[in-house]
């Protein structure tokens, strides 16, 4: 067995979106606290670009990257030493193919050796507990009352959390690791050069028209607010001299397509890569859009946000450590059911209150004075 001089921690977070960034503070946090540690993170191939930039070659351990975006390499890979990939959407529906089982087993083998001090599973999905459990570590931490209960069996060491919000949950548990008392910070994402270069060219850093980002998706059609409600805010707020984009994801793609053409062109549609989404939300003075992977990319890195809301709490999802305003109707109760039609409460929302939302939060020292 080799001689371990470092702390050796694994992070098991899979997806989605925005799973993994409610999950960036706790392990930033981490980072902070034990810039000596070795911390791995396991994920699912498509969302690598939140940890690290294509063509990075790694973090270099001990130092803290700059926030700002700059061409040093320490931005590139900044939290994690070595990402593992558990493809387990695209074992689920091939588990009997060799190509599944070689892929599992190779993940096994190398989480194994690694020989980690601690896993903790920021997931609590049995999936999640089982790929922990493939590491050999006897100590796998995660919550008491996970999102799976049956998680919870596979869990050598639990946290009871009284965090409301999931960052703050995530907070506990991973405090939970070295007895530290963490609080909330800014995370750490990586700089990709060539998307940077290619988000200039949308957004020229000379140009000082304010920018607003929409994305009109959703994980499901219940969280969807309408695209023509959009529209009138995206056309308010092209007549205010705003610059608004629309974003959307794979397969949503005509959402967006909507927005623009229903509002007669007032928005400009933002298709690109998630690295390049990255780049682009840096850039940006506001960002608009229900409960997805975009908006809390945002929260992220630091822009103001309104949140719309319907069956989804945004006590425990909603934006984070940002400026924000979360519009919901109080007609609206937490419900997860993949519905294909917008939730109820969710249409009580009028396109006139998110534009006032927007407004108050583009220009708040004349906030007492916007009524639309």
């Amino acid at each position: 067995m080799q001689t371990q001089s470092k702390f050796r921690l694994l992070v098991v977070r899979l997806g989605a979106m925005g799973d993994i960034l409610h999950a960036l503070p706790a392990v930033t946090a981490l980072r902070m606290a034990h810039p000596e540690w070795v911390i791995d993170w396991v994920v699912e191939p498509q969302w690598r670009v939140l940890l690290a930039a294509e063509g990075s070659r790694g973090r270099v351990s001990g130092v803290r990257p700059g926030q700002s975006r700059t061409k040093d390499p320490l931005n590139n890979q900044p939290l994690v030493d070595r990402l593992h990939f558990a493809a387990t959407k695209k074992w689920r529906k091939a588990p009997l193919k060799l190509q599944t089982l070689h892929e599992i087993l190779s993940l096994r083998k190398a989480l194994r050796s690694c020989e980690y001090d601690a896993v903790i599973d920021l997931q609590g999905a049995v999936r999640s507990a089982v790929v922990g459990r493939m590491a050999g570590c006897r100590r796998l931490i995660g919550e008491a009352e996970p999102r799976e209960q049956a998680a919870a069996w596979l869990f050598s060491q639990t946290v009871r959390t009284r965090g409301a919000h999931v960052i703050e949950q995530d907070l506990e548990v991973a405090s939970a690791i070295a007895g530290d008392e963490l609080e909330p910070v800014r995370p750490w994402l990586p700089v990709d050069q060539v998307a940077e270069a290619w988000a200039d060219t949308i957004l020229p850093p000379t140009s000082r028209q304010p920018v607003v980002l929409i994305n009109p998706g959703a994980g499901w059609g219940a969280k969807r607010w309408p695209v023509d409600r959009y529209a009138v805010v995206a056309q308010g707020l092209a007549e205010r001299g705003l610059r608004v984009l629309v974003n959307a994801g794979p397969g949503e793609e005509a959402l967006a397509q909507a927005v623009v053409e229903q509002s007669g062109c007032a928005a400009i549609p933002a298709f690109c890569s998630l690295a390049q989404l990255i780049a682009l939300t840096r850039r940006i003075a506001l960002g608009i859009a229900g409960d997805t992977g975009p908006l809390h990319l945002a929260c992220a890195l630091g822009r103001p946000v309104v949140g719309i809301y319907g069956p989804t709490d945004p006590s425990r999802n909603g934006p984070f450590g940002s400026r924000f305003r979360v519009l919901r109707s109080p007609e609206s109760r937490r419900d997860h059911t993949r519905r294909a039609e917008p939730e109820a409460g969710l249409l009580t929302i009028a396109p006139e209150a998110v534009l006032q939302a927007a407004l108050e939060l583009l220009y708040p020292e004349t906030a007492a004075e916007i009524s639309l």
